[in-house]
């Protein structure tokens, strides 16, 4: 009977059988195409890797190192239960991964921890052994280890240290060095959420950084020493340097040095920047397009000499020869150079290239980088939080999965054409390759730098080549002429042609719009493209396209996530608020160097004004007079107070009140208070008021939880900088930037 109950039942009852038929049918095709791709189910190995090392460095607290080998155990155990479920035994071997991955941070974290300052001493006496010298503008950057220093007992003294000599220094790796320096603890993040060097500088063991305020005496020079391989190969990498500082004067000779040693620290501030905004910064950091260039001159120069001997070309495997000089080329050529993760990836996949060659196989492909990307996280797995490897590896996987698709219309139409063609399709895979490649790296490089280099693809269709055709090779032959004292022969045309690309840089960098800044993104706006895109380019069958729109919400993070309207640096000294046109100002346009840069760089602002130590600002929102100032935004009254006498009454009016003194007791009115007692013992502070009338506060140490690298909070019974003790104001001390 229409209209019945029973009726009513029987048609609910058929809903929902075809709601879980719809469900069931659609799991299905979902397994059926999971199946369909199980030749590509390892290339996600590295990325259950990265996985569990992204949940080590995101808990709050640190971690037992057994947690990984845990996890492992059981999810192994899982895999051998449902291995008659395909699903199943993927997620298991999945979890399996991401416990190798949390494991091995884990142990490695504790296996390098060594000592680190609790706080600033010096001027002291420090002796140390030299580990390595960089040869900056401004002078020299020494890196020390088995430090003795005065004052400190030797269970609390670092491991290493790194100290800013201004000046001639005229040491070499393996000496032994006597000086006296201010040092510090690594700094911590400029603002919650910033760059963290000192979870950095505990990967590398190293325990404080500072400046000299003397001469640097050798104590016992590197002969005597007998320094080790890698002193050796450091004081070696130290002369190139200054051999082709010597012979290349100004900026183009900071450039080779670098791409011959891997050493940055002679380029220019200026060149340094114009290369980032013109897109042509890869060239200076040594990576796939260099190892590659190292190993296709070689390759080619040999396999070339050895066919013009008949007897030897028709006898022996010369392309099998030629890959054996290529690959003991790009060993030398990676090893000597300053180590870091693109040159790493680059070495590892160039090897593989080249056994392939010996085996008779073609290995570009992206178990290729799979294995590559493996490999790395698992010896350093700290570098997947770095741009270098994020970039790198982004780029490599975009260039590979592109060329799976288009290698066969690209071979067909070489194959077709002449001369013309083949030259004009040359300079078209230059061009796509810096698209591919800039696409694929611009989320990474607008998380960690804020900025995006609009006009690359004209910098690199000029550039490029140029270091193709011109500068690498000419860096090959610049190393087998060393030996002969004949390198000038190389490196002047060298030079000449690094000018050119120099001048290249400056004039894209110059075009109106030529870079482009943006707020800070989120990490899980970064995690979201990051998904999206291996989503994209390691699956084959259409459901790859899902990354998309999970590109899209990644991209959109930027718009989504709302910037704080405060911010206080650690010390006090420099204050930023959000004006009404959404910019921030400053309290101070000259202190605070770094944590100034960082705070500018993560708004999208390449400046900003000063609200003034006395009167109004218009479009700031800031009122000052000589005992503090005054903040309205939102709804809120924010006092600054500078001096005790306008503390009390600050903390009668305002909602959030930032003092420069101790507030104590004598503040408990507003939402948030934020004093120097609170500054000193948890770092920078970011806080975001609400129309609503509520207001949140961040900090640095908040933001960070309770690391291995997170220093500890200073005891109460010291007596931090800048608080009003028996009324007299202690002054902080100049601040060290990552620079140092």
């Amino acid at each position: 009977m229409i209209g019945s109950p029973a009726g009513a039942a029987s048609g609910h009852e058929a809903g929902a059988a075809s709601a879980t038929s719809t469900v069931r049918s659609g799991i299905a095709r979902l397994g059926a195409t999971l199946l369909a791709e199980r030749e590509r189910w390892p290339l996600w190995s590295p990325v259950a890797v990265g996985v569990g090392i992204g949940v080590y460095f995101a808990t709050p607290v640190e971690p037992q190192w057994w947690i990984g080998p845990v996890v492992s155990a059981l999810a192994v155990g899982v895999a051998w239960l449902a291995r008659d479920n395909a699903a199943a035994t993927l997620l298991a071997v999945a979890a399996t991964l991401s416990g190798v991955g949390f494991g091995v941070v884990a142990w490695r974290a504790e296996y390098l921890a060594a000592p680190v300052l609790e706080r600033r001493i010096g001027p002291a006496f420090v002796e140390g052994d030299v580990v390595a010298v960089e040869i900056r503008a401004e002078g020299r950057r020494v890196l020390l280890e088995n430090l003795a220093i005065v004052g400190v007992a030797e269970a609390a003294t670092p491991h290493r240290a790194r100290i800013r000599a201004h000046g001639p220094v005229a040491v070499q790796p393996g000496d032994r060095v006597r000086l006296r320096a201010v040092l510090q603890p690594p700094p911590e993040p400029a603002a919650p959420g910033a760059f963290d060097f000192q979870r950095q500088a505990w990967f590398q063991r190293l325990g404080g950084v500072g400046y000299a305020v003397g001469p640097v005496n050798v104590v016992q020079s590197a002969d005597a020493a007998s320094p080790s391989w890698r002193q050796w190969i450091n004081a070696r990498r130290q002369s190139v340097v200054e051999l082709v500082l010597a012979t290349i004067p100004g900026p183009a000779g900071g450039i080779v040095a670098a791409l011959l040693t891997g050493e940055m620290g002679a380029i220019p501030q200026d060149v340094l920047q114009a290369m980032r905004d013109s897109g042509l910064a890869h060239l200076l950091s040594i990576s796939g397009l260099h190892i590659g260039l190292v190993a296709g001159a070689v390759f080619l120069a040999v396999r070339q000499a050895l066919a013009m001997v008949p007897r030897i070309a028709l006898r022996w495997p010369i392309k099998k020869w030629a890959a054996i000089a290529a690959l003991i080329a790009i060993t030398f050529y990676a090893f000597f150079t300053t180590p870091n993760v693109p040159t790493q990836r680059a070495w590892l996949m160039t090897c593989i290239v080249l056994v392939a060659v010996l085996a008779d196989r073609t290995a570009i492909s992206l178990r290729l980088v799979a294995w590559a990307a493996l490999a790395i996280l698992l010896v350093v797995p700290e570098a997947m939080l770095g741009p270098s490897l994020q970039m790198s590896f982004a780029a490599v996987v975009a260039l590979v999965a592109a060329w799976e698709q288009l290698k066969a219309p690209l071979s067909r139409w070489r194959a077709d054409g002449g001369a013309l063609r083949r030259g004009l399709l040359a300079l078209a895979g230059v061009g796509l390759t810096t698209l591919i490649a800039g696409f694929a790296s611009a989320p990474y490089a607008l998380y960690h730098f804020n900025r995006f280099a609009a006009f690359g693809l004209a910098a690199n269709l000029i550039a490029v080549p140029l270091t193709s055709v011109v500068v690498m090779p000419l860096a090959v032959l610049a190393f087998l002429l060393m030996p002969f004292g004949l390198a000038w022969a190389a490196l002047v045309p060298m030079g000449w042609a690094v000018e050119a690309i120099i001048a290249v840089a400056r004039w894209v960098a110059g075009w109106e719009g030529a870079v482009a800044l943006l707020p800070a993104m989120p990490t899980w706006g970064l995690v979201a493209i990051s998904l999206g895109g291996l989503w994209l380019c390691l699956w084959r069958e259409r459901w790859r396209l899902v990354g998309l729109p999970v590109i899209a919400l990644g991209l959109s993070s930027i718009a989504l996530t709302e910037n704080p309207d405060l911010l206080i640096s650690a010390d006090g000294r420099l204050h930023a608020v959000r004006g009404d046109d959404g910019r921030l100002h400053l309290s101070h346009t000259r202190a605070g160097g770094i944590v100034r840069e960082t705070w500018l760089r993560r708004a999208g602002q390449a400046s900003a004004g000063a609200f003034s130590a006395s009167g109004a600002r218009a479009g700031t929102g800031v009122a000052c007079d000589p005992l503090g100032c005054v903040y309205r935004a939102k709804g809120h009254v924010v006092a600054m107070p500078r001096h005790v006498a306008a503390l009390v009454e600050d903390c009668a009016l305002a909602t959030v009140v930032i003092a420069s003194v101790p507030a104590g007791r004598r503040c408990r009115g507003p939402i948030v208070v934020i004093d120097r007692i609170a500054l000193w013992r948890d770092g920078a502070h970011a806080i975001w008021l609400s129309w609503n009338g509520h207001a949140v506060a961040e900090s640095v140490r908040g933001s960070r939880g309770d690391r291995r690298w997170v220093l500890a909070a200073p005891r109460r019974t010291e007596r931090p900088t800048g608080a009003a003790v028996d009324g007299v104001i202690y002054r902080p001390p100049p601040a060290l930037s990552v620079a140092d």
